[in-house]
């Protein structure tokens, strides 16, 4: 029985560790907090600091080398060591997650409909074509376009933030009491993460719903937060109302993070004259449509349409727009991973007609950082065999501990300690998994990386140090970075030019400064508007 007296949420003492062949590893110490109906509470701090952990056990979704003590009440009723049977009955209902890698949340063999549905059906008995038209709705309500177009479509179908757009529908379908969002704007584009933010609010107020908000935005916590938790090393180390943690914070961890944001300008590029690294001319990139019995195709889905795009060495180009604008299709198509029309030349060479055999001895040079690191490294590969793997490839390092050496190279200047390489992705936070893909692509010292999203898991202060990094190395080795992400604030540090893309076109083009103070189109406009609104508005 739950007791509507209570606070939604009452969290009391939790401690969890994670068993190894080492011994029991603690990750989260003593937490306790409370969220109440109608409430935000923001939960802040860095990559491994125990945020997620700590919202994975509200629903006991922990892993099974996991050891967790402590009380966990929804609205009275105890969850810690709650049977299958109550799990089920609040899991998606009474209680919904939105969680932080949709790639790997969502289920690769179910259409987007079906995945929505099955929520309804399972907790409301809704189906058939009154289920369909919810799904229509939710789907409408998260900004996805077109929405009927889109039902049956998988997860490998869509954007990295129209996936995120999905999990947040199916989050919201049965409209819960209690809504944990794990970095739920993180894969998306400004204007979006606007009017997700709105609606979330909007649907807090209607419902009188309680939201535990696990975010690195500090710009959204201080505008969305009633309260806010702040957690380093697995405990909460400052807590209180939002305005006050802001206004005069204590700890010195909470000045720390308050203080770090991706700011100054990238270098000058070393030599402006020099020969293009990558050169693209007129590229491509069309999806046909098919219908009927025969798979007819009606018409094509232009997801590049004649972009023409130039990178020289030490130079950031700054991709930029909403989700499923392109962005992601022509770095790829730049990297000859997908098919594509036009012209496209790497070092002086033209290699849009070549095969896979033929491109081979080109790929060490260029290299990619996907978007969602988990999804990108294989959960049965340790952290060594996984860059282990390119460097045999190319034939780096003639024995194995020549090649360690390298991949504890890598680690090291990403970040991490070395003798974290025979460890597995799963032991690590989500942006210490994007700091490991940054090592595994610099491990080939290519020449050019196209860096999708490559700070959008990580929280800002850690942000900060990826942003420097990746100046540091471009300063290093004069890399050419194509640079693709919908956090302004970060291509605004990064990019010496930028190309604001919507709906596989570019709309405006021009040096960094240019188009970030005094952009020319409405939607470039609208862009920056919606970037920088909330960073106004906190100050």
């Amino acid at each position: 029985m739950t007791d509507d007296t209570q606070p939604l949420l009452a969290i009391d003492g939790l401690n969890i560790g994670f068993r190894s062949r080492a011994g029991l590893a603690p990750a989260v110490r003593d937490v306790s907090l409370t969220v109440e109906k109608g409430e935000t509470v923001a939960l802040v701090g860095e990559s491994g600091s125990g945020k997620s952990v700590t919202a994975l056990s509200i629903l006991q979704l922990l892993a099974d080398s996991a050891e967790a003590t402590g009380s966990i009440r929804y609205r009275g009723r105890e969850l810690m060591g709650a049977n299958a049977k109550t799990m089920r009955d609040v899991r998606g209902d009474d209680i919904s997650m939105i969680f932080q890698e949709p790639m790997t949340a969502l289920n690769p063999l179910h259409n987007i409909e079906r995945q929505i549905a099955e929520s309804l059906k399972l907790h409301r008995g809704i189906k058939g074509a009154a289920a369909r038209m919810r799904v229509i709705e939710l789907m409408n309500k998260v900004g996805i376009r077109d929405p009927e177009s889109r039902l049956g479509a998988y997860p490998h179908q869509l954007s990295g933030g129209q996936r995120q757009r999905v999990m947040i529908a199916m989050a919201l379908a049965n409209e819960p009491d209690l809504l944990i969002a794990d970095e739920p704007t993180t894969a998306l584009d400004v204007t979006v993460q606007a009017q997700i933010l709105e609606l979330l609010d909007v649907l807090k107020a209607d419902m009188g719903m309680g939201m535990l908000f696990i975010t690195h935005d500090l710009g959204i916590v201080r505008k969305f937060a009633n309260r806010t938790c702040v957690m380093q090393g697995g405990e909460i180390v400052e807590s209180g109302p939002t305005w006050k943690i802001f206004a005069s914070p204590e700890h010195p961890y909470t000045k720390r993070l308050l203080s770090a944001e991706p700011t100054g300008v990238p270098d000058p590029i070393p030599q402006p004259d020099a020969a293009p690294v990558v050169t693209g001319e007129n590229v491509k990139v069309w999806f046909p449509i098919r219908e009927g019995l025969l798979r007819k195709t009606v018409a094509h889905v232009k997801a590049v349409d004649n972009i023409s795009v130039t990178i020289r060495p030490g130079e950031t180009v700054g991709v930029v727009g909403e989700s499923g604008s392109g962005k992601t299709t022509l770095g790829l198509a730049l990297l000859r991973l997908i098919q594509s029309q036009g012209r496209i030349v790497f070092m002086g060479k033209e290699i849009n007609g070549l095969n896979q055999r033929q491109l081979r001895p080109f790929r060490r040079d260029m290299q990619v950082v996907f978007q969602d690191p988990y999804g990108s490294l294989s959960p049965r590969m340790s952290i060594a065999q996984i860059i282990d793997e390119g460097l045999r490839v190319h034939k780096i390092g003639a024995e194995s501990g020549d090649r360690r050496a390298v991949i504890g190279a890598a680690l090291e200047e990403v970040g991490l300690e070395a003798d974290m390489m025979d460890r597995y992705p799963h032991e690590f936070s989500g942006g210490q998994r994007q700091r490991i893909s940054i090592a595994r692509a610099m491990a080939l010292k290519p020449d050019l990386v196209v860096l999708d999203e490559p700070t959008s898991a990580l929280d800002m202060s850690v942000q900060v140090q990826i942003v420097d990094l990746l100046r540091d190395l471009q300063r290093r080795y004069n890399l050419a970075y194509m640079f693709i992400s919908h956090d302004l604030k970060v291509v605004r540090a990064m990019a010496h030019r930028v190309i604001v893309m919507r709906q596989g076109v570019v709309v405006e083009e021009g040096e960094g400064d240019a188009v970030f103070n005094n952009p020319q189109t409405d939607y470039a406009r609208a862009l920056m508007s919606a970037a920088f609104r909330i960073e106004a508005e906190s100050a």
